[in-house]
Parts: structure tokens; C-alpha cells; sequence
């Protein structure tokens, strides 16, 4: 049994003082008690660990190598999507493993207790299967192991180069399955889960409605079983445009008319919807899956967050590409974003709570529903997803409560005051540092040597 004694923690009834909090062998919340003596670990400040709830971990290697700008003035996310693919003739599965676990432990580090990786890069370069059909998904779960990080597998249906039904090629012949070999793949990615630790997950991702047709889509969510179901969705307006062309409606609109969208969805990105289809997803009960980070890099535009969260709309963060891996910046990010479209302060803040505490717990509730996990909340029978965060220091300088948040996410250096975290009670991460940091990054370090500078 561990014991984490804390001066304050955020709990679903709000702020505690003096709490508690014992972790059974089972990884899970044993209990919590209020209003008792330090006697175990002592820390300042405890939260619920979010999932990170959108990752394709390999893009981590590529993170500072796409931001230049070539002849045409034009560069934009397709032009990105190009050198990507192009990057991806490169990549051995050792090497995926190494980068995938480099990933994780950077998440890890910046406060995430979980990750729901979307896992598209199934195949060898030239898009033949390997001899094992899961050696991919399989080094993505030996990754998670290896850093203790709790993960929902997500393999992905990828099938057409777009609406028209068009072969893959290139860089994308890595992703492709027909469905009855996706159903194998997704098979097989269940047994991995499944001999891994108890708190992976499993579910299933179709990776657009421009990879996918309407037949496949369907089998898609019957074989998802109760599983959850996760789907980029409206994320460029060449794609809204390409979609609405082919398929007679806007992604989202199409989507909601066609199938039955619930709280086992997350649709990922949205930053291209009216504020019909606004409402209309927030009254899915879905979790609407932002990467406020990896969309300003790539440009996709603004997400409609206050109009979404007014409608009682769920949503949670991830860091898609990994071009920077940081939690409390995600959130600041996808807050400013509002603040700079409606020039408007304390955007998504509520009368009783601050912007951070608005933007926090949903992350935390919102991240937890995407990934079919039960965590996000300090309460027991909760895995033990924590972060603990010094606050005697010049940075949150002993501020408590919501202003404690508003300091961690908007002042900029949130991150430097994790001290430790938790995943399903694997104590990952102690005075900052992740246990297995030196040989994750050196062997990192040593793949990013093999491929080069240059895409």
C-alpha cells in the first residue's frame, strides 16, 4: 500500500486540505481521507493525471524538421503531410519502439497519467505486412510498458487515399488494410492488450471519412463492440469541401445523421464546424479530442470552444504530433485561441471557477472518457492516475486552489513543478524525472542519429 500525503488536493467535490491517499496493489485508489496528519509521502499539491487522448507517437522524430518554407508561399498542412509520409520510408519497428517510448516518457513527465495512442503505421515501407501482422502495434505496447504509461490502444482502418475511393501511395501504404484484414489486425491488438497490464484498453479508430467508405465505417463501429471509437473529423477545410462534395454533407453534419454518435466517441480535431454542428456534438455526450498545439503548428484553424462548452459540450487534449509534449501548454493554448478569435479575456472561465479549473477538469473527465478509462478523478476504485506538483517555490509561489491552476497552465513554467506522477500507481516519474529517462533518451538520441536531419 502507498500513501501520498497532500496539503491540497483537487477532488469531485472540490478543493480538500490535508488529504491522504492510499494506492492499493491493484494500482487502483484504495482511499482517501480528509483532515488527517502528514504520514506518508508528502507533497503540496495533488491532481488526477489526464489522459493524453490523441498521440501517432513516431512524429515525434520529425519535431523541428518542417518549419521551413520551400518555393511555394502556399505551404500548409498538405504540404506537411508530404514530407511525413516521405519520412515514413525510413522507419524500422526498433525504431518506432524507441521513439514511441521517448514519447511516452515526455508525456509522462509533463503530467499525463495515460495515453490513447492512434495507431496508423501498421506495414513495412514498401506497404507489405510483416510476418506478424501486430509487429507494430505490438512495439507501440512493449513502449508503454517499458515507461509505465497506461494506454488505449487504438489501431487504425485506413483504407482509400481520399472520398474517391483512390489507392494509397507513398508513405501511405503503411497505414492500409482492407477491412478483413483490419479485423485481424484489431484481433490481434486485443491479445496484446490483453497479456499486457490491467489498465490497457482497447479500442478502434477509423481514421476519417476520407480513408474510409460507408460500408466500412459501419462494420467499423459494429466490430468496436462497447469498446471506444475514435475518428479525425473536420479538421481542414479542404477536407470539409472534399467530403461534402462526395458524401452530400458537411464531416460532422454527415456523421450525425448517419450513425449513432455517443459517449463512446471522440472525434478528434473539429476545428471546422458551424455553430450547428457545435451544438450538435455537444449534445452527442462524444468527447471532442483537441491538439490546440498541433493545430497551430499545422494551421488548422480555431476550435468553437466557448460556444461548445456553453452547450455542455466534453472535450479533452492531446498532443497529436508531439511536436511539443507539454499538458499545461495545451490547455493555455487552446484558451488564447478564444481569447484571440473573440478578443476576450478569461475565455472559457465560469462563474465559481477560473479558466484553468474550467479547462483542467474537463481535460481530466473528458481525457478518461475518450480513452474507456476509469481514472480523472481522485476518488476510490480510480486508477491511480497522479500528478503532485511543489508549490513552495518561485513559480507557483504557494498559491492555492483554482489560482494554483490559473499559475501552473498560464504562467508559463507549470511543468517544472511536477515532482512526481503516478499511472495506475506505477510511480513513474520522482522529482521531476521520469525512473527510466537516461536509457529511454539515450536510445532515442540514438535513432534520431540514424535517420538524419534531413526530409
Amino acid at each position: 500500500m502507498q500513501k501520498i500525503h497532500a496539503k491540497e488536493v483537487l477532488t469531485p467535490k472540490g478543493w480538500q486540505a490535508d488529504v491522504t491517499v492510499s494506492i492499493g496493489a491493484d494500482g487502483r485508489i484504495a482511499g482517501i481521507e480528509a483532515g488527517c496528519a502528514p504520514d506518508a509521502q508528502g507533497v503540496d499539491l495533488l491532481l488526477p493525471a489526464p489522459v493524453n487522448l490523441h498521440s501517432h507517437a513516431f512524429q515525434r522524430a520529425m519535431a523541428g524538421l518542417t518549419e521551413t518554407r520551400g518555393p511555394d508561399p502556399r505551404d500548409s498542412f498538405w504540404t506537411w503531410r508530404r514530407l511525413m509520409y516521405r519520412f515514413l520510408d525510413r522507419l524500422t519497428p526498433d525504431q518506432v519502439e524507441a521513439i514511441a517510448a521517448q514519447v511516452f516518457m515526455e508525456m509522462l513527465e509533463s503530467g499525463y497519467g495515460a495515453v490513447a495512442e492512434f495507431h496508423y503505421l501498421h506495414h513495412g515501407p514498401d506497404g507489405q505486412p510483416y510476418d506478424d501482422l501486430g509487429e507494430m502495434a505490438g512495439r507501440i505496447a512493449a513502449a508503454a510498458q517499458a515507461t509505465g504509461i497506461g494506454l488505449t490502444l487504438l489501431p487504425v482502418l485506413y483504407m482509400h487515399g481520399g472520398c474517391d475511393g483512390r489507392a494509397l501511395a507513398g508513405g501511405q501504404r503503411r497505414f492500409g488494410n482492407d477491412f478483413n484484414q483490419f479485423a485481424r489486425l484489431h484481433e490481434m491488438s486485443g491479445g496484446l492488450v490483453r497479456s499486457g497490464p490491467p489498465d490497457f484498453a482497447l479500442g478502434l479508430a477509423p481514421h476519417s471519412l476520407r480513408a474510409v467508405d460507408r460500408d466500412a465505417l459501419r462494420e467499423a463501429v459494429t466490430l468496436s463492440g462497447d469498446g471506444v471509437i475514435h475518428m479525425h473529423l473536420a479538421e481542414q477545410v479542404a477536407e470539409v469541401e472534399e467530403v461534402e462534395a462526395a458524401w452530400g454533407a458537411r464531416p460532422v453534419r454527415w456523421l450525425l445523421d448517419n450513425h449513432l454518435v455517443t459517449d463512446r466517441w471522440c472525434l478528434i480535431h473539429c476545428t471546422q464546424m458551424t455553430l450547428e454542428e457545435t451544438a450538435a456534438l455537444a449534445a452527442t455526450g462524444a468527447v471532442a479530442g483537441l491538439c490546440p498545439i498541433t493545430e497551430s503548428n499545422l494551421g488548422d484553424g480555431i476550435f468553437n470552444g466557448t460556444d461548445y462548452a456553453a452547450a455542455g459540450g466534453r472535450f479533452g487534449v492531446g498532443s497529436d504530433s508531439n511536436v511539443h509534449i507539454a499538458l499545461f501548454e495545451e490547455l493555455c493554448t487552446l484558451d488564447y485561441s478564444q481569447r484571440l478569435r473573440d478578443r476576450s479575456r478569461a475565455a472559457m472561465a465560469v462563474p465559481g471557477r477560473s479558466s484553468g479549473r474550467v479547462l483542467f477538469d474537463a481535460a481530466a473527465q473528458g481525457g478518461a472518457q475518450a480513452a474507456g478509462r476509469n481514472s480523472g478523478r481522485i476518488v476510490a476504485g480510480a486508477w491511480a492516475d497522479l500528478v503532485a506538483v511543489s508549490t513552495d517555490n518561485d513559480r507557483v509561489c504557494g498559491r492555492r486552489g483554482d489560482t494554483a491552476l490559473d499559475t501552473l497552465i498560464f504562467a508559463g513554467q507549470g511543468r517544472q513543478s511536477i515532482c512526481d506522477v503516478w499511472s495506475a500507481g506505477r510511480h513513474v516519474v520522482r522529482e521531476g524525472r521520469h525512473v527510466a529517462r537516461d536509457r529511454v533518451s539515450a536510445r532515442f538520441r540514438g535513432v534520431i542519429a540514424e535517420l538524419g536531419q534531413d526530409i
